[in-house]
């Protein structure tokens, strides 16, 4: 994707949640530590919502401000789907404490690398390399309602949420995601 960006002009900046900078990866390791396992949800919805707010602060806004284009590897719509639906929190409720900490950002385009649950946490599995975090302990059922989540978001953000069928072979799902995106761009400039 970056090449596609880079084509329409745009300086990229990668990124990801929880993490990206000092703060937020210090809140990720506690939340993905598999130490903690009696986190409770809402506790571990609003440091998402924390990492969130200190990420956008200090690496995304300013990136955004300088005209630069941001890759992110998850941002609000995890927190919907996994604290949200599959936690059973709410998806108000975690919508409204996400509005907080993003004060009005939202991205333009979110990919959906949709896979079936059971293949996920296999490809998990076989990936030694991968550390395994608290999330991923979770039993299937759980995949499924996160899995589930992201479809109703989905449904709700329609020109925003795009589905990419991720069980294809890796250069297959580039190549998908590729093209969304700059089908994207030569429509209009758009903020990443």
């Amino acid at each position: 994707m970056v090449p596609v960006l880079q084509a329409y002009g745009f300086e990229v900046v990668i990124t990801r949640e929880p993490g990206g900078i000092a703060i937020a990866e210090q809140i990720r390791e506690l939340i993905l530590d598999t130490r903690n396992v009696e986190m409770d949800g809402r506790t571990e919805a609003l440091l998402y919502a924390a990492a969130r707010r200190q990420h956008l602060v200090q690496k995304v806004m300013p990136a955004l401000e300088a005209g630069k284009a941001v890759l992110c590897d998850r941002f609000i719509d995890s927190s919907l789907a996994y604290q949200g639906i599959a936690r059973g929190l709410g998806l108000e409720e975690v919508l409204e404490i996400n509005r907080f900490a993003i004060n009005g950002t939202m991205p333009e385009l979110t990919f959906f690398l949709d896979i079936p649950p059971q293949v996920g946490l296999e490809r998990i599995r076989a990936n030694e390399a991968r550390e395994v975090n608290r999330l991923d302990l979770e039993a299937l059922a759980f995949h499924e309602k996160v899995r589930g989540g992201y479809l109703q978001l989905l449904n709700l953000y329609p020109d925003r949420i795009v589905r990419i069928d991720a069980e294809r072979p890796e250069g297959e799902v580039a190549e998908a995601l590729c093209g969304v995106l700059a089908d994207r761009l030569s429509g209009k400039k758009i903020r990443l």
